[in-house]
C-alpha cells in the first residue's frame, strides 16, 4: 500500500489535550484484581503500548479509560477534566476492536458512517468526513462493499477509518493485529504508525507482541498481574529491563539463576562448575545467588582465545537442537553441567557439535534471585 497524497484530516475540537493521566486506576472483579493501582501519564501525540501475556490487565485497563468498564478505585483526567465518570460517547475516543467489530449487513461507508450518525451529525458532514476518512485508508474503492468481501487488512482498515473519521482526541486499539498472517501484520503495523504521525493522534495500543510494541511505541508499559513492571521508551525496555520477568518477555531467553561468585566495581560474576559469567547489575543484589540474563543473539563462537573482558565469559556447549532461520541459526545447547543456554550464529550447527561460547560482559544483565518471579516466557500467549 503506498502513501496517498490526500493523507489529512482537519483535527476537531476534541482532537488534541496537552496530557491525560491514570492516577491509581483499579478494576477488581470480585475478588480478583485485573489493574492494580496504575498511574499513567500520556502526553498528547503519544503513541502508548500497554504490553504483556494474556491475563495481565492491558485490556481491562484499556476498556477502563474508553469508558466500558468503571473503575473499582482512581480517577482518569484529561488536562483538568475528570472523564472517569463520563460515559464513553463523552470522552472523544475512537476504538478499535480485536475483531474489528463490523456491521457484517452494512456496507463500509454505512460502517464507517455508523459513530457520526448515532451522534446526529448532519448528512453533509457524514458524507465528508466519510469520504476523507476512505481516502486516508485507501478504500474509497471499496465503500460500497460489504465486510465481507473484504480481505483481513481492508477490514482493519474500516475499523481505523470508523475510529479516526470522529476525529477522537484518543485512539485506543484492542489487539487489532490479531488476527491477520504475519506478512500482513507487518504491513498493517507500518499503515498504522504512519496514520499515527500523519494525522497528529495520541493512541493507546495493546499488544502481546513485543516486537509490535518495539516497532510502533514512543514508549512501552510492561504489565504483569494488573501492576506496572517497567514503562520506558522501546531502547529502555529492550536494552535495560527492570526485572526479570521483563527480560524474559523481552527477548532475554537465557534467565540463568546461580550462585554469586564476587563484585569488583560496577560488575558482578555468578556461576558455579563449568559456568561462570561476568555482567553488569541492574539492581542490587544482596543475596547468595543472583540470575544472569543473556540474549540468544548476544553469543560469539570464540575464536582463538577469548581474552580482555570476555575472557570470564567463555563457556562450551553441545549442541541439541538446531533451527534454520535463514540469515542465522537459532540453537539450543547444553553445558556439561546440563545447563540450558539458547544461542543464535550465522553459520549453520549440528546436533552433537561442540561449540565454544563468549558473550561480551555488558550484554550479562545481572538481577537479584527471587524463588517467586517466574519466567515471563512460560507466561506468554
Amino acid at each position: 500500500m503506498t502513501p496517498s497524497p490526500e493523507r489529512v484530516l482537519t483535527p476537531g475540537p476534541r482532537a488534541a489535550f496537552g496530557h491525560l493521566r491514570m492516577d491509581g486506576v483499579t478494576r477488581r472483579f470480585g475478588g480478583a484484581v485485573a489493574v492494580d493501582a496504575l498511574d499513567l501519564r500520556i502526553e498528547g501525540g503519544e503513541f502508548i503500548a500497554l504490553l504483556g501475556p494474556s491475563g495481565c490487565g492491558k485490556s481491562t485497563a484499556l476498556n477502563c479509560l474508553a469508558g466500558l468498564l468503571p473503575l473499582s478505585d482512581g480517577s482518569i483526567w484529561v488536562d483538568d477534566e475528570r472523564i472517569d465518570g463520563l460515559p464513553p460517547e463523552r470522552r472523544g475516543f475512537g476504538m478499535v476492536f480485536q475483531n474489528y467489530a463490523l456491521f457484517p449487513h452494512l456496507p463500509v461507508r454505512k460502517n464507517v458512517a455508523f459513530g457520526l450518525s448515532v451522534r446526529r451529525v448532519g448528512k453533509a458532514e457524514i458524507a465528508e468526513r466519510v469520504n476523507e476518512a476512505l481516502r486516508i485508508v485507501e478504500l474509497t474503492d471499496h465503500a460500497d462493499k460489504l465486510p465481507g468481501q473484504l480481505s483481513g487488512g481492508q477490514q482493519q482498515r474500516v475499523a481505523i477509518a470508523r475510529a479516526i473519521v470522529l476525529r477522537p482526541r484518543l485512539v485506543l486499539m484492542d489487539e487489532p493485529l490479531s488476527n491477520l498472517d504475519a506478512k500482513l501484520r507487518v504491513q498493517m503495523r507500518t499503515e498504522i504508525r504512519r496514520l499515527h504521525q500523519d494525522l497528529g493522534l495520541t493512541t493507546v495500543y495493546v499488544t502481546h507482541d513485543q516486537e509490535e510494541a518495539l516497532a510502533l511505541a514512543d514508549r512501552i508499559v510492561v504489565l504483569r498481574s494488573g501492576r506496572v513492571q517497567q514503562i520506558g521508551t522501546p531502547e529502555e525496555v529492550y536494552t535495560f529491563p527492570a526485572t526479570t520477568y521483563v527480560a524474559g518477555f523481552m527477548g532475554y531467553r537465557n534467565l540463568l539463576e546461580l550462585p554469586v561468585v564476587g563484585s569488583e566495581g560496577k560488575r558482578i560474576t555468578v556461576g558455579d562448575g563449568d559456568l561462570r559469567l561476568t555482567g553488569v547489575p541492574q539492581q542490587e543484589v544482596t543475596g547468595t545467588r543472583a540470575v544472569a540474563a543473556v540474549r540468544p543473539e548476544d553469543f560469539r563462537v570464540a575464536t582463538g582465545s577469548a581474552g580482555g573482558s570476555n575472557a570470564a565469559n567463555a563457556l562450551s556447549v553441545t549442541v541439541d537442537v538446531s533451527e534454520f532461520h535463514g540469515r542465522e541459526v537459532a540453537a539450543e545447547g547444553v553445558t556439561d553441567g546440563g545447563t540450558v543456554i539458547h544461542f543464535r550464529l550465522p553459520g549453520r550447527v549440528a546436533p552433537g557439535e561442540r561449540v565454544e561460547l563468549t558473550v561480551p560482559v555488558e550484554r550479562v544483565l545481572v538481577y537479584g534471585s527471587s524463588a517467586g518471579e517466574d519466567s515471563a516466557g512460560e507466561e506468554k500467549t
